[in-house]
């Protein structure tokens, strides 16, 4: 094995993608606790794109190597590491502190890709407590998409009142947070409804198992309509919320008593006017949660869910080499994705 690898690095804030560097590095060796791994695959999500625009809100300490989801094979390991031997196909933990119950601010400090470097780069080492052993079902590209957007709708849907069968599920999108939360809940025996803009997304929408398919285009009062597919019109149990100020009044239209909203994203825009009120969760009797991915107790019970359901990811059909990386942020940014956009790195 050589003594060099390739990685990228995000040199600060202030240049967008311009700061996102291709260089050189040392391979870096492992400590007694810690697990060297020949990364495999890595995927992007939104938080990747923002942190060179210095639009990311937690977290972060330049220079660092981008990428907080990654999968690939254990080529070494410390001499007091416990859980991995050499040859483990493994993932990455989000936050690799948080390892069960609820986030503190130590682990919320910790997230990978932003405060710690990540997984765009052909070598990584972690502690042994910052990885999973991947699901047995999924191969490396496969599993490289697990340890942000899936983990974070696992939470959404377990991590505070776990979903049940018969409950009905909306997600927002087709974006990667989104299709796991249409993935899980179906596996759940859940019914789902999905919101999208286009004709196109609509049928892969239904063909991964969404029982209905709302286009807030031309419905654009998408929370009435959602209800009316409800049973007895009482509302949606889980709202997986992506969109921000504008989404969230439609999520408030259609959530059940007692139903839950769990806030992931922002990516239609924060604005104050729009925003409804912290008032509004006692005017519908629902909660409205903040979710921060999850912890790896959390991402351990998702694998064997994944297992068992024998569940795969839907990984957009381009793939990008870890040279073609700047491209692939570009082509994301584009929204020319479906589902997870991926990079073969070795």
């Amino acid at each position: 094995m050589s003594s060099t690898m390739k990685q990228w690095v995000v040199q600060d804030k202030e240049h967008d993608l311009d700061g996102l560097v291709y260089k050189d590095a040392a391979i870096p060796k492992v400590g007694e606790n810690e697990v060297l791994v020949k990364i495999q695959a890595a995927s992007l999500n939104y938080r990747d794109l923002i942190i060179p625009k210095g639009a990311y809100p937690f977290a972060l300490n330049f220079p660092v190597v981008p990428g907080s989801d990654g999968a690939g094979e254990v080529v070494e390991v410390g001499s007091k590491v416990v859980e991995f031997k050499k040859g483990d196909q493994v993932a990455t933990l989000f936050n690799q502190g948080h390892q069960y119950g609820a986030i503190d601010p130590h682990a919320a400090a910790t997230g990978l890709g932003g405060a710690v470097d990540g997984t765009l780069r052909e070598y990584a080492v972690f502690n042994e407590q910052g990885l999973v052993k991947s699901p047995s079902n999924l191969t490396a590209i496969e599993a490289s998409t697990l340890s942000c957007a899936a983990l974070t709708s696992w939470n959404a849907l377990y991590g505070l009142k776990p979903l049940k069968p018969g409950q009905v599920v909306l997600v927002q999108g087709t974006g990667g947070v989104s299709i796991f939360g249409l993935q899980f809940a179906k596996a759940a025996g859940a019914t789902v409804i999905a919101t999208t803009s286009s004709a196109e997304k609509a049928e892969k929408l239904k063909k991964l198992g969404a029982d209905h398919v709302i286009n807030y285009k031309t419905e654009p009062n998408w929370g009435e309509a959602a209800r009316k597919l409800t049973p007895g019109e009482a509302g949606v149990d889980h709202i997986i919320e992506v969109g921000g100020s504008g989404t969230l009044q439609q999520s408030f239209k259609c959530v059940k008593l007692e139903g839950i909203i769990s806030v992931i994203g922002f990516l239609g825009g924060v604005d104050p006017k729009t925003q409804p009120t912290v008032l509004e969760t006692l005017t519908h009797i629902c909660t409205v949660r903040g979710v921060y991915v999850g912890s790896k107790a959390l991402m351990k019970d998702m694998v064997r869910a994944i297992e068992a359901n024998n569940i795969h990811p839907v990984v957009d059909d381009k793939v990008f080499s870890l040279e073609q990386t700047k491209e692939a942020y570009e082509y994301m940014w584009a929204q020319n994705h479906f589902g997870k956009l991926a990079i073969k790195v070795n």
